[in-house]
């Protein structure tokens, strides 16, 4: 039970992941963001958003499943480590740079659904 939900935590961290990437190369190819017919029309000619819609509805099913087992505290913690992953993911493939303090709010993050998960089994 425990593995099956570690994976679907992972699952939902990819997703989200991959979905982030996904927004952030879908604009680099639809181009400033106008409320206008042309930008709109880019938009819906981007593969990417389509996929990134099947994302988050994967990813959306996937929480839902895990609330089920798993208490809404560090389950809503855990299911934004995403915040973290794709730090990481944008320092390795796109050319950003990570900050001291960037760093440091990572171990923060990562820190406090480790404390989170720990007290949850203990109550």
């Amino acid at each position: 039970m425990r593995k099956s939900l570690y994976l679907g935590f992972a699952l939902l961290i990819v997703v989200d992941t991959l979905c982030q990437l996904g927004f952030k190369l879908a604009a680099n190819r639809t181009g400033q963001a106008v409320a206008d017919v042309e930008w709109l029309a880019r938009l819906a000619a981007e593969p990417l958003v389509y996929a990134i819609i099947g994302g988050y509805v994967v990813a959306f099913f996937t929480y839902m499943t895990l609330l089920k087992v798993a208490p809404v505290g560090p389950a809503f913690a855990a299911s934004h480590l995403e915040i973290v992953t794709v730090l990481i993911v944008s320092v390795l493939f796109l050319d950003e740079h990570l900050t001291i303090l960037q760093g440091f709010g990572c171990l923060a993050i990562v820190a406090g659904v480790v404390v989170l998960g720990l007290t949850e089994k203990e109550a």
